[in-house]
């Protein structure tokens, strides 16, 4: 008995002592690794909440926080200092590293200001709910403009494309977008155009009527177009050009007169006609969807 008690207490005496040199161990490593990570941290200065286009950082709005080195993104801050009092050009989320890339220059001004890029111009036209695409002229939204107008010296209206490809700098007053894409209501929307874009759109929407288009974003191409006249609209369709979309022509041949049979006296020759200008016999069919023109050319009348 007495061995067995001095085996069992030598067993749990040496669990106990391994026990105590593994948490010893255990503590340290840990306090050495959480020093280590600790000193592979950079203070980077991120955003304390929402920073919206157009706004300027200030003290209550930005903190400092640690990063490990790997993750450190270039261009950030590492000091508040260095971000103070500039405008935000483009929005910043609530714990996103406030980058160089996302302000403007100290003293640029705020709002609108500092979204001009340089050598750029901010510009503002009227728009209406037809204008303005019932109001999904949105800003970051990108546009055409059109202008209509009697060109010097002509009669007949015209309408061409000035601009395209054109950036939204707001909608009204409102200068950023809520991700939401919901219209926005208002009587002026701000372009981002160049100085000649700008007197182009300025003599434009002085001298005619202008309309803007919406475009996709992604939609970078160019399209010449040569425009559009006010008879155009209202033309005919050329007697031997292609109908129009959705329209059939349907042309006949008129039958050849009847001769007169053999031992029948012709009737009496009538006196003479003046050449007559040949014309178009049209017949309009619909069927439907369908809209067919049939068309009996006239017989031309000579001497």
């Amino acid at each position: 008995m007495r061995f067995e008690r001095r085996f069992l207490f030598a067993i749990s005496f040496s669990l106990a002592w391994g026990a105590l040199v593994a948490g010893t161990f255990y503590v340290l490593a840990g306090r050495l690794r959480g020093g280590q990570q600790k000193s592979n941290l950079k203070q980077v200065v991120v955003a304390a909440r929402l920073l919206p286009e157009g706004s300027v950082v200030s003290r209550d709005a930005v903190v400092l926080k640690g990063v490990p080195e790997t993750l450190v993104p270039q261009g950030t801050f590492p000091r508040a200092e260095d971000v103070l009092d500039r405008p935000v050009i483009h929005e910043i989320q609530p714990g996103e590293p406030v980058m160089d890339a996302r302000l403007a220059a100290k003293g640029s001004g705020a709002g609108l200001t500092p979204l001009i890029p340089p050598g750029m111009r901010a510009i503002s036209v009227r728009a209406n709910d037809v204008v303005g695409v019932a109001g999904f002229v949105l800003p970051g939204t990108r546009v055409d403009v059109l202008v209509t107008g009697a060109p010097p010296g002509g009669r007949d209206a015209e309408t061409r494309t000035v601009l395209q490809n054109v950036t939204v700098l707001s909608a009204g007053q409102t200068i950023q977008n809520d991700g939401k894409n919901q219209p926005i209501v208002a009587p002026v929307v701000t372009l981002l155009v160049t100085p000649s874009e700008a007197e182009a759109l300025t003599l434009a929407n002085s001298e005619g009527h202008i309309q803007l288009l919406l475009r996709n974003s992604t939609d970078k191409a160019t399209t010449v177009t040569p425009g559009r006249r006010l008879h155009e609209l209202y033309s005919e369709p050329e007697a031997l050009g292609s109908a129009p979309r959705g329209e059939v022509v349907v042309r006949y041949a008129r039958p050849a007169p009847a001769r007169t049979p053999a031992g029948v006296a012709p009737l009496p020759a009538a006196a003479p006609l003046l050449p007559q200008t040949p014309h178009a016999d049209e017949m309009v069919i619909i069927q439907g969807t369908t809209r067919r023109v049939e068309v009996f050319p006239a017989e031309r009348k000579d001497k």
